[in-house]
C-alpha cells in the first residue's frame, strides 16, 4: 500500500468516514455540517479528494473506505519510522523512550507483540 498524507482537516473527516461506514453522502454532509461545522461544498470537495487520493469511494452516494483505518495508520506509522529513524525501529524505541519511561504494562505488551512475532 502507498503511503497517503492527509492533513489534520482531512484526517478528521477520514475519521467520520471510518466510524460511520458505509454512510449515504447526504447523512454525511449532516454529519460534517453538526461536527465539523461544514457547508455542503466543503464536504463533497474534501470527500472528492479523499476519493482521489484512493482512500475513499462513493458509488452511487454510498461513501465506504478502500483502505482501513488500521492499515492507514500502520502505513502511517512504518513511512514515519522510514523517514526519520531510516527504517530502524530499534532507532525509534531509542529516542522515544529516552525522553518516555516505559510503564511495565507498555514493556509487557511489546514483549507480547516481540513473542507474537518469534511464532510466525
Amino acid at each position: 500500500m502507498h503511503y497517503i498524507e492527509l492533513g489534520e482537516v482531512q484526517s478528521r473527516f477520514a475519521d467520520i468516514v471510518w466510524e460511520k461506514q458505509p454512510i449515504g453522502s447526504g447523512e454525511l454532509v449532516k454529519i460534517c455540517e453538526r461536527e465539523l461545522n461544514w457547508k455542503k461544498p466543503t464536504t463533497y470537495t474534501v470527500l472528492r479528494k479523499l476519493c482521489e487520493k484512493g482512500l475513499f469511494k462513493n458509488e452511487d452516494g454510498i461513501v465506504s473506505a478502500l483502505i482501513s483505518r488500521d492499515d492507514f495508520y500502520s502505513a502511517k506509522s512504518e513511512n514515519f519510522v522510514n523517514n526519520e529513524f531510516n527504517g530502524s525501529l530499534p532507532a525509534f524505541i531509542a529516542a522515544f523512550t529516552s525522553h518516555h519511561a516505559l510503564s511495565e504494562k507498555e514493556r509487557e505488551e511489546i514483549q507480547r507483540m516481540i513473542d507474537e512475532k518469534r511464532k510466525e
